[in-house]
């Protein structure tokens, strides 16, 4: 997949406005560059974890996010880990309806940040 600026046809405008229009997305977003569990962004952000969660929810349906695996955690139970699926985003209020551009994330630029994560 390319890093380059693509026009993003899914999901609707509506959709992603209202994900990061919610309190702590933005910071979310921020957080998943790399994969962390749910329960690590909430520590990590220090927000109640019911709240990170349903804003993870959100962020999902908004394919903003996206849950790459599981994982055990340090309690032995399986969490889901999650990364955003996008680096920018911009916003285009000149027309009708909102229209977005996105650069979004590569599979080689998650590698390389794993490995440097190590």
């Amino acid at each position: 997949m390319s890093s380059h600026r693509t026009e993003q046809t899914e999901p609707n405008s509506p959709t992603v406005l209202s994900a990061l229009g919610n309190k702590y997305s933005a910071e979310i977003l921020c957080a998943a560059g790399t994969p962390k569990s749910a329960q690590t962004l909430s520590e990590d952000i220090e927000i109640p974890i019911a709240t990170c969660y349903r804003r993870i929810e959100e962020l999902v349906d908004a394919g903003l996010l996206t849950c790459e695996g599981r994982q055990l955690s340090e309690k032995g139970r399986r969490t889901n880990i999650y990364r955003r699926t996008v680096d920018e985003l911009e916003v285009d209020f000149s027309s009708d309806r909102p229209a977005f551009s996105q650069k979004r994330r590569t599979e080689a630029k998650n590698q390389i940040q794993d490995k440097l994560g190590e």
